[in-house]
């Protein structure tokens, strides 16, 4: 079984949504990672779209333009690492959802105009870690679970070590509530 790690982290070792991540991903045989930061994606503007769509249109699913939404699709389980930044995720998740999502690869429409989704992944896992608490405020998360759906992914988990910049809190206090929530996941 395949797990995709899309690395959003833009801290790198620094990051302690890293840190959660790996603590996370140690317990699977499979990991295959996307490092956002080293692949450095440009958003998609109208020339590249215009390459995209006649790409689709010829059939060309070999083509690289496609790699990351095929192994998207591919992948049997999803997980996602980013910290909490401007109430959601950092840009570069956008972008890579962007370079993603693909219709004919990870969703289609059905004959009846209904999105219907392509993936084969039965979970997808958030986590983070914010320096204030998130509470009603999580667009990030409510944001990938609209992907999910649209994708196909039945399954979105969410696990979050909050409050990490307030001063006085217990910082180890926190990460150690989310490990207890992702050790509930199996």
């Amino acid at each position: 079984m395949t797990t995709l790690f899309v690395n959003a982290c833009m801290r790198g070792h620094d990051s302690r949504t890293l840190t959660l991540c790996r603590e996370y991903l140690a317990r699977k045989q499979d990991v295959v990672e996307v490092d956002l930061a080293a692949l450095a994606l440009k958003p998609f503007d109208a020339d590249m779209v215009a390459d995209r769509v006649e790409k689709q249109t010829a059939g060309a699913w070999d083509d690289p333009i496609f790699v990351l939404s095929r192994q998207f699709a591919e992948a049997d389980d999803i997980v996602i690492g980013a910290p909490y930044w401007d109430l959601s995720f950092p840009a570069s998740l956008k972008v890579y959802l962007e370079h993603v999502s693909v219709c004919d690869s990870t969703f289609h429409f059905t004959e009846d105009a209904r999105c219907e989704g392509l993936c084969k992944a039965a979970t997808l896992t958030y986590l983070t870690t914010s320096g204030g608490f998130v509470g009603d405020a999580n667009f990030g998360y409510d944001y990938l679970c609209g992907i999910a759906r649209m994708f196909g992914i039945p399954e979105t988990r969410f696990v979050a070590a909050e409050g990490l910049d307030i001063v006085g809190i217990d910082v180890e206090g926190q990460m150690d509530k989310a490990r207890a929530q992702m050790a509930k996941l199996g």
